[in-house]
């Protein structure tokens, strides 16, 4: 990956919606060259996806808490009772006290505690220490340094 590559990245990253065109003359290349560019990128496993940035308050999942769960198994195996949840939107297996750090986004404190109450249905689940977030001061794309891991 070379500094062109960063480029496109960090460019898309701030809008993925913009043209080849406008995304080549960002980083100096034809619209051409940028598409092939971002087709290798893709081909590659750097670019996952293309969404689009929605502010979870407009629709409804307004409450964000981040949820540590114990266990007295590993939880590596918890993967799709995890998915089945649709609150969560994030899943992580941790070191530490905890064995996963699951992200949750409900519409309500109610729900929230609806979804405290499924995640003891997973097998192995003995606990939860739950972190409500009262404000997002900001959330960061992935920077976009170094070399692509193989």
């Amino acid at each position: 990956m070379d500094e062109i590559d960063r480029a496109l990245l960090a460019e898309l990253q701030r809008d993925a919606t913009q043209s080849y065109a406008g995304l080549g003359r960002a980083v100096g290349l034809s619209a051409g060259s940028a598409h092939e560019r971002v087709r290798k990128l893709r081909d590659r496993g750097v670019i996952r996806a293309s969404t689009v940035d929605v502010d979870p308050a407009r629709v409804g999942r307004g409450v964000l808490a981040f949820v540590l769960l114990s266990a007295d198994t590993w939880m590596g195996d918890a993967r799709e009772a995890l998915a089945a949840l649709p609150e969560i939107q994030e899943a992580h297996v941790v070191a530490g006290s905890a064995s996963v750090l699951v992200k949750i986004r409900t519409g309500t404190t109610e729900a929230l505690q609806g979804v405290l109450r499924r995640l003891f249905d997973i097998d192995g689940v003995t606990g939860t220490e739950t972190i409500v977030a009262l404000e997002t001061f900001f959330e960061r794309p992935v920077p976009v340094t170094g070399e692509l891991a193989p």
